[in-house]
């Protein structure tokens, strides 16, 4: 490429010989570059939201599968290169989940920094994979963009699903924290905005490295400009058309008592907290209509059995008002063996006084974390779950559910469920409002309850219903159809939230076809890279 004088050129010629460099990069070099670009990337998550970085990253990642292409080994090459990028955005984004083996610091401390990195170490074969299959299809220019943003978002879905899934922090939620930019999740849900995203995170690199004209050189980088500004701008134009209006019937009473972790856990402390949780839900209800009291995941342990606690909620808590808990259940299987269940009551009236009159068993629980994989194994060599409910932990409840509490019917998901993009209510029973109650409290003031908040407006959009959102420590919330948030407490405070239930919006695109309108778009791409044989790419 000619050098002029032009700023334009200057600047051209500067990333292009950038690019034959990260292109060239061998042994110990190679795998830094890749880490740091990870790195990079993981900074567009909540909560620095940096996104010029995610471009920055994934436009090396380009390079550096380029530079395997070119080499001796190349799947090897391309593998290595997605790995060691893989290890640093998740090593960046997900550290927080070592915080949560030092709440009960003397029996699984020692396992932190197994967990610190050993999962991104795990999760790092996805974007390892994504690039070695990536390579196979290279080409040079743009069509290795679009074969390369396919290829990487399909092996973010499968990571949604192997195994039980864990779809934490996919590229795409990096627009969540910004309702604007993640407006099309209502056409194609998550994974499709994670395609999007790579899609225009990556096309920087379209023609970089390959000593072409400045003009060439930056159409990628303008390319991603318009991309992101279409996008930006069809997600501010949803937000402007009109909506329902509230009925004025229902209301949100969300608690958050900010109870320390070790504390929840520990039964001498079940009382206190409760009368902690009780104090900020008095006071009278609206007028007219139904107010729902919503307490935090495990907020209220063993409710069903505790009489005296129901004698309390029937004269403390107001009139017109349901109660819906965050609990621990407890209940014999049909083999009479004792089982514990994460739940949500429904804590209603009735001629007797307040009785639970319904809950909902977590059906999607958290290996390690809720229950022991390979219990009888494991248990030989001193492994436990770190939640401390029955020798095994949890058991799953019987999958998603709509429940109904004498008003608008609701969809309950406890903490983690509300990851899972189309796994939020059954199929073709459309609740009105989403309520999920969590307890981030064992990760600390870190970026994890930030990212899980992310994640929470993420499925209102989808779904295109309202969420109330109860969280023991924070973030609790009131999220409209459309992601932005109404109100919130902010971490580590304590506090309630009152609002109006806000209404549900007509059925989404998403809603009804799930996944295929995304996979419909990532398989496309591909076609074309399968149907002929890749051309041959110079050898940086």
């Amino acid at each position: 490429m000619s050098k002029d004088g032009s700023p334009a050129a200057r600047l051209a010629y500067m990333l292009d010989h950038i690019a034959e460099r990260i292109r060239a990069a061998t042994g110990w070099r190679r795998a830094l570059i890749a880490f740091l670009a990870g790195l990079a990337a993981a900074l567009a998550l909540a909560p620095i939201y940096m996104l010029p970085l995610m471009a920055v990253g994934f436009s090396v990642l380009i390079l550096l599968v380029d530079g395997a292409y070119g080499a001796i080994r190349p799947m090897r090459g391309a593998f290595a290169a997605g790995w060691f990028f893989g290890f640093g955005y998740f090593l960046a984004s997900i550290y927080w989940m070592a915080f949560s083996f030092f709440v009960q610091a003397d029996q699984f401390a020692w396992m932190s920094p197994f967990a610190m990195l050993g999962m991104p170490a795990f999760l790092a074969f996805f974007p390892g994979l994504s690039c070695f299959a990536a390579v196979k299809f290279w080409r040079s220019g743009w069509p290795r963009i679009f074969i390369f943003a396919a290829i990487w978002t399909l092996f973010e879905y499968a990571r949604g699903h192997v195994l039980t899934g864990l779809p934490w922090n996919l590229v795409g939620q990096a627009l969540a924290g910004s309702a604007i930019g993640a407006q099309t999740a209502a056409w194609y849900g998550a994974y499709g905005l994670s395609l999007a995203t790579v899609l225009l995170a990556a096309a920087p690199a379209a023609e970089l490295g390959a000593r072409r004209t400045p003009t060439a050189v930056m159409s990628g980088l303008a390319a991603m400009l318009v991309g992101a500004g279409v996008l930006f701008a069809v997600g501010a134009l949803r937000l402007s058309l009109p909506e329902p209006d509230q009925d004025g019937e229902n209301f949100l009473r969300i608690v958050q008592p900010n109870i320390p972790q070790r504390e929840k856990i520990d039964p001498n402390m079940w009382a206190r907290n409760f009368t902690r949780q009780l104090e900020l839900s008095k006071g009278a209800a609206p007028a007219k209509g139904r107010l729902f009291i919503i307490w935090p995941e495990n907020g209220a342990p063993l409710l069903s059995e505790a009489t005296t606690a129901l004698q309390v909620l029937s004269q403390e808590l107001p009139e017109n008002s349901v109660l819906l808990a965050g609990a621990i259940r407890r209940a014999d299987d049909r083999d009479g063996v004792e089982r514990y269940y994460n739940s949500i009551a429904i804590v209603s009236e009735t001629p007797a006084g307040r009785r639970v009159i319904a809950h909902y068993d977590k059906h999607h629980l958290v290996p390690f974390g809720e229950y022991l994989p390979f219990y009888d194994w494991l248990r030989v060599i001193g492994l436990a779950q770190l939640t401390p409910y029955g020798d095994a932990g949890f058991s799953p409840g019987d999958g998603p559910a709509v429940l109904n509490a004498g008003g608008p019917s609701f969809a309950p998901l406890i903490c983690y469920e509300v990851i899972f993009p189309g796994a939020i209510y059954p199929n073709n029973n459309r609740p009105e409002w989403l309520l999920t109650v969590t307890n981030d409290a064992w990760f600390g003031d870190t970026s994890g309850p930030r990212q899980h908040l992310d994640m929470a407006r993420l499925r209102s959009i989808e779904a295109g219903l309202p969420m109330a959102r109860s969280a023991n420590t924070g973030i609790s919330a009131v999220i409209d159809a459309k992601g932005r948030i109404l109100g919130r407490v902010r971490l580590y405070q304590e506090g309630r939230l009152e609002a109006a239930l806000p209404p549900p919006l007509p059925r989404t695109l998403y809603d009804r076809v799930g996944d295929w309108i995304f996979l419909a778009f990532a398989i496309g791409f591909l076609v074309p890279a399968v149907r002929t044989s890749p051309p041959p790419m110079a050898r940086p």
